[in-house]
């Protein structure tokens, strides 16, 4: 009955396999694992959230490789996985955003943004003739509750962080966070320790070109996206 290992029980996404393993779900997770690394801060003057992006070819234009995008004016968002399945969940987040700044008049907590996410994603691992979405968004954000760091999963799990790492070296970079993060930083030691834990987990040296670096401090509650002087800049005050 349970010959054959694990094949019988990869081929549908709502068959459990004995152990009680969704194969298809745990083979979406690997999709994130295998993203590039991604690093978020968070302190009561800001959050702060960069990433790798990987160049391909030189024959590509590296500006034309998207990882960090804004949601609405107080969120940002760093993807990790398929770039499609995201941007598929980014343009629907948009528009619950606004459509909560529509009807309400405020805008929307990241926590109830975050959790609509969740359940789509948990929808899409029930349900035969689908997949699950082989991505995890990590989301940053200052909002009525303050500094917000929460990550989406393709199982429909999503978690709160002070501070968190996803993607292609998270083991190293959670580390590095766990004996460096501290309460109280100051928002210039919030960008220092995200770009110094993304520096120490990756295999190649940190530049302006492959580091995208986003921000929202606590004074203006704007995201803000680093221009490649700005990063440099960064870089240099390591």
């Amino acid at each position: 009955m349970f010959g054959g290992g694990q094949v019988k029980y990869d081929r549908a996404l709502t068959v459990f396999s004995p152990e009680g393993r969704l194969f298809q779900v745990e083979y979406a997770l690997e999709a994130v694992r295998r993203g590039t690394l991604a690093v978020a801060v968070k302190s009561k003057e800001g959050v702060c959230l960069a990433a790798q992006i990987k160049i391909p070819s030189n024959l590509m234009d590296a500006d034309s490789i998207d990882k960090l995008f804004q949601v609405d004016e107080h969120i940002g968002v760093a993807i990790s996985g398929l770039h499609a399945d995201s941007r598929m969940l980014i343009n629907y987040a948009r528009v619950q955003a606004q459509s909560f700044r529509l009807t309400y008049d405020e805008p929307v907590r990241l926590n109830m943004l975050v959790k609509t996410l969740a359940d789509i994603k948990q929808q899409y691992t029930q349900f035969g003739g689908i997949r699950p979405f082989g991505c995890a968004l990590f989301f940053i954000a200052i909002d009525a509750g303050g500094t917000q760091i929460y990550t989406t999963s393709p199982s429909g799990i999503y978690r709160a962080f002070k501070s968190y790492a996803l993607g292609s070296g998270e083991s190293t970079a959670r580390e590095y966070l766990t004996q460096n993060y501290k309460e109280g930083l100051t928002f210039d030691e919030v960008v220092k320790l995200t770009l110094n834990t993304l520096k120490e987990s990756i295999d190649e040296e940190a530049t302006k070109e492959n580091i995208r670096v986003a921000y929202v401090k606590s004074e203006d509650n704007t995201f803000h996206m680093c221009s490649k002087e700005e990063v440099e800049k960064f870089l240099l005050e390591l």
